[in-house]
């Protein structure tokens, strides 16, 4: 049944928010910010300071794809509404399946670009290191470990993330015991910001001939990559430096010289491992840049202005609360704690689809504040 009504309802009732998300990401005011970069740029010695001159240009092209955005949108719905009352008069079918699916695109790309705004934190447009620990329970906990790498993974992918591994460590019989990745695209750590915390699974266990139900613990961290402008002194007498050689399945995980690196800050305990590339030196290289980020969002947390104010117990990992439960048997369900966001689709939850999640964690975040 075509409802050309109902349409031309709703899509009318996006004005407001349009209007709102206007204000929210300061579009009037982004004209003359741009125009006041691109003069910059065009200054004689503006290529002097290279580094400088990079990171205008990054913001020069994120304000504009922001403007583009909200522009879009709005003229996406102005077509829509013309195409509606079109289609109304008549009363075609086809141009009604099409309105049908472009209203709903117009949504999604309102929903994500409403979503951006929540986004206001120092670093969330930076890129994100996500770090996947098993908890307790040997094969069981490993193989959760297993099958959250593949949920990230996805999510990046429908996102149009690049995922990069950094250090990987296999599973003593399934699954892995812990994986580093670097996710890379303007606000990746901004969305996965909000997964850091411990994963609670219930499920009946594969690895179990009884069959009966087991619940599997895994930590996931996530810090964000720090870009040139944040300096981090490490004193070299406060590291350990140990090389071994890539584990893994084979292929890009496993190496024949020991070239992966592992750093620890000894202070802290704090540790960072890379063996991502076939150099022990560039494994070395990201693996500090790892560990920086790590001392750098824990000095953070716990509002310290030098590294090496954190001492002792400041450095802990304790498990702490689930933030969020997966429960596959006996009902089937994902319920996030902090938010009380659920969804009741387990499959398409593990197959990435954590939109939701991340959504009402910001909301929240952003009402708090």
């Amino acid at each position: 049944m075509m409802d050309f009504e109902t349409i031309r309802l709703r899509l009318e009732s996006m004005e407001e928010p349009l209007r709102l998300l206007s204000e929210a990401l300061n579009i009037e005011a982004l004209g003359d910010q741009i125009s006041e970069l691109e003069a910059r740029a065009q200054e004689p010695d503006f290529w002097n300071d290279v580094e400088n001159a990079q990171r205008v240009q990054t913001k020069i092209s994120r304000l504009q794809k922001r403007v583009t955005n909200y522009k879009n949108l709005v003229s996406e719905r102005e077509d829509l509404l013309v195409l509606c009352e079109l289609g109304s008069e008549a009363e075609d079918e086809e141009v009604y399946q099409e309105l049908s699916e472009s209203f709903s695109e117009l949504e999604q790309n309102f929903e994500s670009t409403r979503l951006e705004t929540l986004l206001t934190g120092e670093y969330d447009r930076n890129n994100a290191i996500l770090t996947l620990h098993a908890g307790a329970g040997g094969t069981e906990a490993q193989d959760w470990v297993e099958m959250l790498f593949r949920m990230y993974g996805k999510w990046a992918e429908a996102h149009d993330f690049e995922v990069k591994e950094l250090d990987y460590l296999d599973g003593d019989e399934a699954g892995i015991k812990s994986v580093s990745v670097m996710i890379s695209g303007e606000n990746a750590y901004g969305f996965l910001r909000s997964e850091s915390g411990v994963h609670r699974l219930v499920r009946i266990s594969p690895f179990d001939a009884s069959g009966r139900r087991h619940t599997s613990f895994a930590s996931c961290e996530v810090i964000p990559e720090l870009d040139s402008s944040i300096q981090i002194e490490i004193n070299p007498s406060d590291l350990r430096v140990d090389t071994y050689r890539s584990s893994g399945k084979g292929g890009q995980h496993v190496n024949k010289t020991d070239s992966a690196v592992r750093l620890t800050h000894i202070p802290t305990g704090c540790v960072a491992a890379c063996q991502a590339e076939r150099s022990q030196l560039q494994n070395k290289e990201t693996a500090m840049n790892m560990l920086k980020a790590k001392l750098f969002a824990l000095a953070q947390a716990a509002h310290m202005e030098k590294v090496e104010d954190l001492k002792g117990n400041q450095m802990d990992i304790a498990w702490g609360s689930q933030i969020r439960s997966y429960v596959f048997c006996p009902y089937t369900m994902v319920k996030d704690h902090r938010t009380g966001y659920e969804e009741a689709d387990v499959q398409a939850v593990m197959d990435g689809r954590l939109d939701g999640f991340i959504n009402a964690y910001l909301s929240g975040a952003q009402i708090e504040k």
